[in-house]
């Protein structure tokens, strides 16, 4: 027992522990990915998922125990499996061939997805259950019965294998096949192993000495990889099959022996679902588990049960998790143009608040709320720190300069961190402790002259290299505006931009003074500025802590409030950055965006890696090979090297997935002519359309954004957190619909929509025109017939007094007015429209015009229609058209919506606006107001 005690043992064992963890963390990942459960309240009725597969349109397809489920991401479409006993409802597999038709298998037999329902095939064939189905490039579908194999060809022949001579063998009833690329099929039954040869006429038994009788163990899956099958089983976990020596073997221990359902990427991974632990990965390269997923009580968006019925790695990088009784996780494993960063066993960034960044080569400091993490990926070296190290835990920014990090804390003053030894010192000045201990440090940065600026709550500071200190800007010593200091930004000229609590200020480097008198009026430089960005052509762009964001040159001679897009109203901006491609990204609370700086606006969520649409104000790094780094809520994520592939990788179409009519879904009004050209078919009674579709990518509803077009020459609208759009009142006609992933043009699908009118109705309504028509000449007749009767009573050849219009036209015709009197009378209402601006009336009729002029009604109509040679309403809206153009030089379209000119201009609809506006200047409004900016 003394020997146990000694320093010597001790250590050792110590040495033993830590080697142990060391290996299981190698081993088995810690399970950190994000899952969201889809259940009863998403529409999926039946909780037990026991098949899982993804077609070529995009579409989710999900076996329950009763039901097959059509999933979009939004919505689900039923289509339930027949029959009386429940227990035979279950679906064991569903599979595709030509043509996007699916095939399903069940305890019940073979069926087919029809437009709105299963149906039964080959029922007088193929009996019982049907527990596997597998399809070939020639559209031959190979069927695992209970009774066999069946092969149906594609002219729809149906050929059998039995297994067993003895027909009612359970060595007949097949669980699982898999397909080799010479179209030979390795067949299981619950105990038994099969090779089945079609073309040869051949099969071979392969019994598994392993299998021992004694105890319970069935066959569940099979897939190949090279010369080797892994056959998952029911009791004794994970086999091998050696192909070119028959033999068996154990694999791999994943902890379970129940596994249920086994699928391949076919190249090294396997991919397994346990009855009681959960997923597994398995790589047969590396002969060991690489990735788990399972259920952590302590971690709320973890795998939401360890008992897995099915699971399906999807080509999107998409894993998809069913459950019994527990419905469908699913998480963003492989996809996007996005990952988030880690570095095992070390490091992992997930779920961890993002708050600062500093990339060098190989090297990272991260900032977060909860401490800084140093990660050395050259020398596989690792770094935490947090209180009570450090004063504060909250780091706000961190910088290399030199050999040395310099890291800013809130509250906890500044810290230098050195990589060489991994110790952590506190920047201590020459003239002794300073104010850097308990101040928020906010920002750094580095001037030409390589003199370190700090950002504090007691002011500005600049410090060279050997630590003294060269200023202290304050407000009792400068004209800084607050001491409360977030941001400095060193321009392209030299000069410092200062944003403070209380506005902007400038350094100039010439005099070395700090002025806030030299903005221009109109500038931003009274408004709190959390960031300030320069791009590579010299515009700087303002990040207010709210509001729109601000841009300027360096000169401040042109600037202006400036939103994009409609999907920053009111988000709130985080940063901006700008790309090798030029491109802006911006960062918000409510989302991430890349611009081109003219027209193209890309959304980024959940389904492009983003863990979170929140991001922080972290100003992204980009390293040496040009990669952005972001910080978010939910981890430090970058783009990967391969970002462009993988951002145009989702090549489906916006799936049309129903239409509504009158409130009622209607499957057979929808017809698919050809991929992505949809067409709709309505009587001229029903013309309430409303039009379900999805954008394939399975990502929150909210962060889904489309453009849709009504008609060729129609503009493209924008639509956001929204997978429906509804019509009224849509007449007779063919109309077409485009609607597309914002930003994503190859991925619009096209809607035709025929309105008709029965023949029968025509004819009706063509009687009753005709009708009409004849009773309306009979009045005209009869009307004519009593003017002239009046007309000679009263001895005057004219019309009836009543007939206004007639009478004022008739008038003008007798009117000869001189150009001198024409000229006097357009002053006249000129200067009545200009000083009462009469035209942002959008209801203003020429009577009224006449009567705020003093010019009777057909002097004004033989104005406009015989001098200007132009319409009353051409007249009005001319003034319109300038008053838009006042409010655009006023810089009003930076704080007001397009709808919101539109008004204040008098138009009565956004159609006349945009139809004038183009006769006018021969482009639409939004082509136009660009142009104006780009020459402001």
């Amino acid at each position: 027992m003394k020997g146990t005690n000694s320093p010597v043992y001790q250590f050792g064992l110590k040495l033993i522990l830590i080697f142990c963890l060391w290996v299981k963390v190698l081993v088995l990942p810690a399970d950190t990915f994000t899952f969201r459960n889809i259940s009863s309240v998403d529409g999926l009725p039946d909780l037990t998922v026991s098949t899982i597969y993804k077609d070529s349109k995009g579409y989710l397809w999900l076996g329950t125990a009763t039901s097959v489920e059509r999933f979009d991401g939004v919505r689900f479409k039923h289509y339930p499996v027949y029959g009386n006993n429940e227990k035979l409802k279950w679906v064991n597999v569903i599979t595709e061939t030509g043509g996007n038709q699916l095939w399903v298998g069940t305890e019940t037999g073979l069926w087919r997805v029809g437009v709105e329902k299963l149906e039964p095939v080959y029922r007088d064939s193929i009996q019982g259950i049907v527990r596997e189905i597998l399809s070939d490039e020639k559209g031959n579908l190979y069927i695992g019965s209970g009774d066999g194999v069946w092969i149906r060809k594609a002219d729809e022949k149906l050929e059998r294998v039995i297994l067993d001579e003895r027909t009612l063998s359970p060595d007949n009833a097949v669980v699982a096949m898999c397909r080799e690329k010479n179209g030979a099929l390795w067949v299981f039954t619950k105990r038994e192993m099969y090779w089945v040869s079609f073309d040869r006429k051949q099969k071979k038994h392969y019994p598994n000495p392993l299998m021992n009788d004694k105890e319970p163990c069935t066959y569940r899956g099979v897939v190949s990889i090279g010369d080797k099958l892994y056959i998952a089983t029911l009791g004794k976990g994970l086999f091998c099959f050696d192909k070119q020596s028959e033999t068996f073997s154990s694999f791999v221990d994943v902890g379970c022996n129940l596994i249920n359902k086994l699928s391949t990427d076919g190249k090294d991974l396997l991919y397994l679902s346990t009855d009681g632990e959960g997923v597994a990965f398995v790589s047969v390269k590396q002969k060991k588990v690489v990735r788990t997923f399972r259920n952590d009580p302590s971690h709320g968006e973890s795998l939401h049960s360890n008992s897995v019925y099915s699971l399906l790695l999807d080509r999107d990088g998409w894993l998809w998790v069913g459950f019994y009784q527990q419905g469908l996780d699913v998480t963003n494993y492989n996809s996007g143009a996005f990952s988030v960063y880690d570095y095992p066993p070390y490091f992992d960034s997930r779920n961890l608040s993002i708050r600062s960044i500093c990339i060098s080569g190989k090297e990272k400091l991260i900032g977060t709320r909860s401490g800084g993490y140093y990660v050395d990926e050259a020398r596989g070296r690792y770094r935490f720190f947090a209180k009570p190290e450090i004063r504060s835990s909250l780091i706000l920014c961190c910088e290399k300069f030199g050999d040395e990090y310099y890291i800013g804390t809130y509250g906890g003053g500044l810290y230098k961190f050195h990589p060489e030894t991994m110790t952590l010192s506190d920047f201590v000045p020459s003239e002794g402790e300073g104010p850097f201990s308990n101040d928020n440090i906010s920002c750094m940065a580095e001037d030409s002259e390589r003199h370190i600026w700090f950002c504090t709550s007691s002011g500005l500071y600049c410090y060279d290299k050997q630590g003294r200190q060269l200023k202290h800007y304050t407000t009792e010593n400068s004209s800084l505006p607050s001491n409360s200091v977030f941001y400095i930004l060193f321009d392209s000229s030299g000069k410092a931009w200062i944003c403070t609590n209380n506005g902007l200020a400038i350094w100039e480097p010439s005099d070395g003074r700090i002025r806030t008198d030299v903005f221009p009026e109109g500038f931003i430089h009274k408004q709190r500025i959390s960031s300030i960005y320069e791009d590579s052509e010299q515009q700087l762009y303002f990040v207010p802590d709210k509001g729109e964001l601000f841009v300027s040159d360096l000169q401040m001679t042109s600037f202006r409030y400036w939103s994009p897009s409609s999907l920053l109203f009111e988000k709130n901006l985080s940063f901006v950055v700008e790309d090798k491609d030029k491109w802006l990204w911006i960062g918000t609370n409510d989302g991430l965006y890349r611009y081109d700086k003219k027209e193209v606006f890309i959304p980024y969520s959940f389904a492009d890696g983003v863990p979170n649409p929140i991001f922080f104000t972290c100003i992204p790094e980009i390293d040496e090979q040009g990669v952005i780094w972001f910080g978010n809520s939910k981890g430090l994520i970058s783009l990967r090297k391969d970002w462009r592939m993988r951002e145009n990788k989702n090549t489906y179409r916006v799936g049309i997935s129903g239409v509504l009519l009158e409130g009622e879904e209607q499957d057979k009004a929808l017809e698919e002519t050809f991929p992505g050209q949809y067409r709709v078919a309505l009587s001229c009674w029903r013309r309430h359309l409303t039009l379900l579709f999805s954008d394939l990518t399975y990502t929150d509803v909210p962060h889904a954004f489309y453009e849709y077009q009504w008609d060729d020459n129609g503009e493209w609208q924008r639509l956001e957190g929204k997978s429906e759009l509804v019509f009224y009142d849509l007449l007779p006609g063919s109309y077409k619909l485009k609607i597309r992933r914002m930003g994503e043009p190859d991925s619009a699908s096209v809607l035709t929509v025929d309105i008709s009118m029965p023949m029968g109705y025509r004819l009706l309504f063509g009687g009753i025109a005709l009708m009409l028509l004849v009773l309306a000449a009979i009045g005209y007749y009869l009307v004519k017939i009593r003017q002239r009767a009046t007309a000679a009573e009263t001895g005057v050849g004219k019309l009836l007094a009543e007939d206004e219009e007639l009478e004022e036209e008739k008038k003008e015709k007798h009117i000869s007015l001189t150009q001198e009197e024409c000229e006097q009378l357009l002053v006249k209402v000129r200067s009545c429209m200009e000083i009462q601006k009469l035209y942002i009336n959008p209801d203003l009729k020429i009577g009224q015009l006449s009567d705020k002029t003093g010019v009777s009604v057909y002097l004004l109509s033989y104005l406009f229609n015989h001098y200007l040679n132009s319409s009353y309403y051409d007249f009005v809206n001319s003034y319109r058209i300038e008053e838009f153009n006042r409010l655009l030089e006023k810089g009003e379209h930076t704080q007001y919506t397009l709808q919101a000119l539109i008004e204040k201009c008098g138009f009565s609809s956004r159609t006349s606006f945009f139809r004038y506006f183009k006769k006018v200047n021969g482009m639409s409004p939004g082509e136009y107001i660009r142009k104006f900016d780009e020459r402001k």
